[in-house]
């Protein structure tokens, strides 16, 4: 077992919340696998009765989701948006889950790790099998607006990154990168894959973005709820194209992007516990 620590994330969504992840910053020991798997996973229908929604990992290291579907998995294993995974049957999209994996190592693992296990949980018990292309399909490109960027590079020596907050209040951003703004972005906002085309390298940012959220925004766990935090109409801020330009000094744009695609190749209900 490493002894070092390092910060992670604990994502949680309760009934009647804003439907976005709030970082909590623990400090655990961090297991030394590079390549781990659940020594045990549990996988229940979700009970229809039971609201919310919520995936991620507890003070134990224990991954758990409740309400999501293969789709939701899939997109945290892959880092992808829905659009980029190809040939899922209707019933990924639809039927919901709770899972409870537990890793074959102690300790806590990082994000990369967990969506390692995740992947191999797919392959296991849902007997996921895939194949990756290079696919040109609409996108926004992430870029820097005339004038420069108005971000601020991070002065927090914490691990990132860390997302939270309703975007009329402001959706805020620390220690995180332009990719890992992107990939955000795409899963909690936008209706295309976000694709990084700043230039901006690796350089890790802190920002407040506020928005007024477009009602056909899904994010994870289904339709976003756009009276959170309401604002009256002369608060309310701009739409989040707007409001980019304005206050981080970048553009979404659409476009077309040659991305990587899963394409599915076959995936069934899942095997017995």
């Amino acid at each position: 077992r490493n002894s070092s620590r390092h910060a992670s994330s604990i994502w949680l969504l309760k009934p009647g919340s804003s439907p976005y992840f709030a970082r909590v910053s623990l400090y655990y020991a961090r297991f030394n696998k590079a390549d781990p798997s659940f020594e045990v996973a549990t996988i229940k229908k979700s009970d229809p009765n039971r609201p919310g929604w919520g995936l991620g990992r507890d003070q134990n290291g224990i991954f758990h989701t409740q309400g999501t579907t293969v789709a939701d998995l899939a997109r945290y294993a892959f880092t992808a948006h829905l659009k980029q995974l190809i040939d899922l049957p209707a019933w990924a999209e639809t039927e919901k889950f709770d899972v409870e994996g537990r890793p074959d190592t102690p300790g806590f693992s990082t994000t990369e790790q967990s969506r390692t296990m995740v992947r191999k949980l797919l392959v296991e018990r849902f007997s996921l099998a895939y194949h990756k292309e290079k696919k040109e399909i609409a996108v926004y490109a992430l870029t820097v607006a005339k004038g420069g960027p108005k971000i601020k590079p991070e002065t927090d020596p914490s691990p990132g990154p860390a997302f939270g907050g309703a975007p009329q209040r402001g959706f805020q951003g620390r220690t995180a990168t332009m990719a890992e703004f992107a990939s955000i972005m795409q899963s909690q906002f936008m209706d295309l894959p976000v694709v990084d085309q700043t230039g901006l390298g690796g350089a890790r940012y802190a920002f407040t973005l506020k928005f007024t959220p477009d009602p056909t925004m899904r994010p994870y766990g289904g339709a976003l709820d756009v009276q959170a935090s309401p604002l009256s109409a002369d608060d309310a801020p701009p739409d989040i194209f707007s409001a980019m330009e304005q206050q981080l000094g970048l553009r979404l744009q659409k476009t077309k992007a040659s991305v990587d695609v899963i394409v599915i190749d076959r995936i069934e209900k899942p095997s017995a516990n």
